[in-house]
């Protein structure tokens, strides 16, 4: 006892509490960190580069008039792409649906969700389980499986479209050097080039019809496809449409980068390739050997559910190893 209090009791409370803290701070790293990584770049990006040429004084001023131009609008674009991001960090369901290129509007997502969470409860049921776990399962197949099928679709047509933009930059450099406007590249793209470039590069297009000017257009494809590389091409266009500048060169810069950014996703992915077999081995052991242990003795295991000891020991085992698995997955999940 330590002034009246057991100590075992005040061990556990702090353990559980030192868990969710670990947990919240797991879960909200990366957004702390690509913060204070976007303001870094903005510093560089803004910082005035110096140049000393006295033969030239009236380029010097005019290069000087043109940085400040930029740097303005880098500031400009920065802030709405911010506010943007922190939007579509989170986006609605039905923009989801959009951005996985189903057609499938919300009405009939919620009835899918509705079939699937009958489906499960019936199959729970015939299988045997209790009532509190039959609506356990319906409630994770309602809304978890639509959901994480949703976001598979999506995570899936945003990888085309990291593998395609480059061979679209590169159509659009190629047809600035021949002579051709940038409406005219933008349409050669949205009928020559491969899903789901071709279908954003048409909104692009339709929108374009409709009056809006070619910065403002291809800044929405960003809404569409919440990804680094459309927001870089979307951030070139702007920058030439309000500043000037030699297009092709820019766009010939960034479908270099895209490359490299291709070529590093690919050298990062083969060397974690070691850490993720690992974190799976170690995640999944506990499990394994529980469910070994229940096969070979049942009455040896069968107290962690039966005893309100065991049910309190084996909830907290699950929420430690549910926080080391997100430790191990922000450690082997990298972003560039």
């Amino acid at each position: 006892m330590f002034f009246g209090f057991n100590i075992t009791v005040i061990a556990f409370v702090g353990l559980v509490v030192l868990s969710v803290v670990s947990l919240v701070y797991a879960a909200f790293y990366r957004r702390i960190t690509a913060a204070a990584q976007t303001e870094k770049r903005l510093d560089k990006v803004a910082a005035p580069v110096a140049r000393h040429d006295p033969s030239a004084a009236t380029a010097r001023l005019d290069g000087v008039a043109r940085r400040k131009n930029v740097q303005a609008t880098l500031k400009e674009i920065e802030t709405k792409q911010r506010h943007k991001a922190s939007k579509g960090r989170n986006p609605p369901m039905s923009l989801r649906l959009q951005q996985a290129g189903l057609k499938m509007r919300m009405p009939q997502f919620i009835m899918m969700s509705v079939v699937m969470a009958v489906v499960t409860a019936i199959i729970s049921l015939l299988l045997g389980a209790p009532l509190l776990a039959v609506a356990g399962i319906a409630f994770v197949g309602g809304l978890g499986l639509p959901r994480f099928f949703v976001n598979y679709m999506r995570k899936r047509r945003q990888n085309a479209f990291i593998n395609e933009l480059p061979n679209a930059v590169e159509v659009i450099v190629r047809g600035v050097k021949a002579g051709l406007p940038l409406n005219d590249c933008l349409r050669m793209i949205s009928v020559d080039a491969n899903e789901p470039v071709r279908s954003e590069f048409r909104h692009v297009v339709e929108t374009m019809s409709m009056g809006v000017t070619v910065d403002q257009a291809v800044g929405r494809l960003y809404e569409r496809m919440p990804l680094p590389e459309a927001n870089f091409f979307a951030i070139v266009i702007a920058i030439q449409a309000k500043a000037g500048g030699n297009l092709s060169e820019a766009l010939g810069n960034l479908a270099r980068v895209l490359r490299e950014r291709k070529k590093m996703k690919a050298k990062i992915q083969a060397m974690s390739m070691e850490a993720k077999a690992s974190a799976s081995i170690i995640g999944s052991l506990p499990i394994i050997v529980a469910l070994l242990v229940y096969l070979t003795s049942p009455d040896y295991i069968r107290i962690l559910w039966t005893d309100p000891a065991g049910q309190v020991v084996i909830g907290c085992s699950a929420l430690w190893m549910f926080m080391g698995i997100m430790v191990m997955r922000n450690m082997i999940n990298f972003d560039i």
